[in-house]
């Protein structure tokens, strides 16, 4: 059974690995027969050499070690406050007539209008960059816990009311394990979302990250850099989207749901 399992990942892993390798294979072929062009359109190759250099200097480490600080700090910021807030509008419905419309309208505006706000009140230290982050962290789990919430079946407050229930043990017994599947959802479109609005943070204005490395490389040309951040990026946000997933396999395990 073991054995079975062992090689259906064996499997899916390869399955997942097909496509970049042969992207990578394709590309690294156009750049040694001059079909694009090696200064606007690195080699892999070339790229790995840029990644390696950066790495040994501790240049690359320094940088995303920042970038990571900025978006846990803002994502625990505005994750907890969509959480919260989304429970709470979730179990009260004068919270949601009170509060629910204002929230769905700031949730309209696009981030980038909302930058140069950000930047002229809080200047451009970290202060602004962790704000925008956590705004932008806000939304996609508030909106998916209070989901999550309104799809609980209505008979199961008529049973724990049964039950006598208190507040409390409605929401950790009853509320919270039935709108778990939402509020994971909530939580990787949250951590994507944050890192997405880290991108923007430092490619706006920053003396340190992976955006600034970024936006270093692009003033000097040096495109492999760039690719590097930009590799660094992808890997990261698959990283944390990859925990989450996993953690969804854990708690979730007792869905029989379809698999495709």
């Amino acid at each position: 059974m073991n054995t079975n399992k062992s090689s259906r990942k064996q499997v899916i892993l390869f399955r997942s690995i097909v496509l970049p390798v042969l992207i990578l294979a394709f590309w690294q072929l156009s750049s040694q027969l001059g079909w694009v062009s090696e200064h606007l359109f690195p080699s892999p190759w070339s790229i790995a050499k840029d990644f390696v250099d950066l790495l040994l200097s501790g240049e690359l480490l320094h940088h995303l070690r920042v970038s990571i600080v900025r978006a846990a700090l803002g994502f625990l910021i505005g994750g907890s406050l969509g959480l919260g807030l989304g429970l709470f509008v979730g179990l009260f419905r004068r919270a949601e007539e009170y509060l629910d419309p204002t929230i769905q309208m700031l949730r309209t505006v696009p981030l980038l209008a909302i930058t140069p706000l950000f930047i002229l009140w809080f200047g451009f230290g970290e202060l602004s960059k962790v704000l925008l982050i956590a705004m932008g962290a806000f939304f996609p789990l508030y909106v998916n816990t209070f989901l999550g919430v309104r799809n609980v079946d209505s008979k199961l407050f008529d049973v724990a009311k049964v039950l006598e229930f208190n507040r409390y043990s409605q929401i950790t017994k009853l509320v919270l394990p039935s709108a778990l599947p939402q509020v994971l959802l909530g939580l990787r479109l949250s951590l994507s979302t944050a890192w997405l609005c880290l991108v923007v943070a430092e490619l706006m204005g920053a003396d340190e990250g992976v955006g600034y490395l970024i936006q270093d490389a692009r003033s000097f040309m040096r495109t492999g850099v760039v690719f590097v951040g930009i590799f660094i990026f992808a890997a990261v946000g698959k990283l944390t989207d990859s925990l989450v997933r996993l953690l969804e396999s854990r708690l979730l395990g007792w869905r029989d749901s379809y698999k495709g």
